[in-house]
This record gives structure tokens, sequence and C-alpha cells, in this order.
């Protein structure tokens, strides 16, 4: 009798674990992070796909995050340098490609 009620009682504790456990996981899979990029990236594919030439100085860049132009994690250099969030730089290059466009 005594070894049914522990066995019934480690089986409920089991349970509250893994429902625990079920919610801990939910909650993480709700977490999207926004896609980050750091300059290096962005002066990599600035280049690569010939978006503006001659690209654009690192300079230039920074100027772009601080100003707010681009929308970067921070007001200010990360230990990994300026990183900007990528949706933050496709519209800036939409931005660029409607600018002559007359609304």
């Amino acid at each position: 009798m005594m070894r049914m009620k522990r066995t019934i009682r480690m089986i409920g504790k089991v349970r509250e674990y893994e429902q625990i456990m079920e919610q801990q996981i939910k909650r993480s899979s709700e977490f999207k992070p926004r896609v980050k990029m750091r300059l290096s990236e962005i002066e990599r594919v600035i280049k690569k796909h010939r978006i503006i030439i001659p690209p654009p100085s690192r300079q230039m860049l920074i100027r772009l995050c601080e100003d707010g132009t681009l929308e970067t994690a921070g007001d200010r250099p990360t230990p990994m340098g300026w990183l900007v969030f990528e949706d933050s730089f496709l519209m800036w290059l939409r931005r660029l490609d409607n600018a002559g466009e007359v609304e």
C-alpha cells in the first residue's frame, strides 16, 4: 500500500514536471528574435549585389547607424560592432530605390 502511494505521488510529480517543460518550450518557440547584421555583412552584400557603386564607406554606414537611418540593436556599437536589423537594412534599400519616384 505504501509503495503504491509513493508511486502515485511520483507519477503526479512527473506529470507536473512535463507540464512545466511544455510551457517553457511553448514560450521559447514564441520568441522570434529579429535578424541582425554586422556592418561587414552589409558591406559584403552591397558589394556582391552591386547595390551602390562605389559602395559607401564604413564611416558612412556608421553615420547611418548613428542618425537612426539604419535601426540598430542599441544606440552604440556592441562588443561585436554595430548590429543592424535586417528588416531595417532592407527598408533603407527600398527607400533608395523609390527615392526618385513621385507619389
